[in-house]
């Protein structure tokens, strides 16, 4: 493998490369925290096989290292108590992401979240202002992490790795999330699809992020609670390591990841066992 930056042709720079966009299916797009179960449809490494170490681990953040139990109460409560329409609002927003990118009109994730979340109330017959809307997505900026993350991110700096996010949130929201959980000097980079106006899981997301951090996609692996997100690194020639969290899956077309452990300290002792 090369140490060379490797080349990419920005995601910026044509019009005709967003709409190459490979469009997950939204009902494979949608399986995340909220339902579901994990699947494996293909194979993946053998057994007993060494794995090399990643150069640089990518780290999504939104469920995979913040619970977002406190974002399900505020949002449930403003539809009415209503837990039952939370996948629905989690999907109509994934949903919005991807008509933002194939239609390269590029809406910040809150604002998608606000918008997605008066869908479903309208629909439900409940009323729900532009305001009250975003007041109910407000605490995604205040989520504590998950009790495995800073241990295993402090184990994994410790052994060495590069660590850097990759989010649909927006670069004030991430910065907003990692001090509020105490997670900011982990990471080496705080990297957010507001900078390429391209939400993931389109391949140019992932590319444009290892190339930012002069690593090729290969020598790179995302660490993720979502198969979506899998699927998409994967996809742009990443690896990847999921985080099977309960109500979590895999997307079933894509190829399993090379790792699969319930808890992201199992997760870092797999990656430190790794061959340097």
């Amino acid at each position: 493998m090369s140490d060379s930056q490797p080349k990419t042709t920005s995601p910026t720079s044509s019009s005709t490369g967003r709409r190459q966009f490979l469009g997950l299916a939204a009902a494979g797009v949608a399986a995340n925290v909220f339902t579901g179960a994990s699947t494996a449809m293909a194979a993946g490494p053998s057994e007993g096989e060494t794995m090399k170490r990643p150069k640089l681990l990518f780290f999504d953040v939104n469920e995979s290292l913040l619970d977002l139990a406190g974002l399900k109460k505020s949002v449930g409560g403003a539809l009415g108590g209503r837990d039952d329409l939370l996948p629905l609002w989690f999907k109509t927003m994934l949903h919005y992401s991807l008509v933002s990118t194939v239609t390269d009109q590029y809406h910040d994730f809150g604002i998608l979240g606000a918008a997605a979340l008066q869908t479903v109330a309208r629909n439900e017959g409940i009323e729900l202002s532009e305001s009250e809307s975003r007041a109910a997505i407000a605490p995604i900026r205040s989520l504590p992490p998950h009790p495995d993350v800073a241990p295993a991110l402090q184990a994994l700096k410790e052994a060495g790795f590069r660590l850097a996010t990759l989010t649909n949130s927006s670069n004030s929201a991430v910065a907003d999330q990692m001090k509020n959980a105490g997670l900011t000097d982990f990471f080496e980079e705080r990297l957010s699809v507001e900078d390429v106006q391209m939400f993931k899981p389109h391949p140019h997301t992932y590319k444009w992020a290892t190339n930012k951090m002069n690593v090729a996609p290969e020598e790179s692996m995302l660490v993720a609670a979502h198969g979506w997100d899998i699927a998409g690194a994967l996809n742009a020639g990443m690896r990847g390591a999921f985080i099977d969290r309960p109500g979590a899956q895999l997307y079933p077309p894509s190829q399993v990841p090379e790792i699969i452990e319930p808890d992201l300290i199992q997760i870092s002792k797999q990656l430190i066992a790794m061959n340097s």
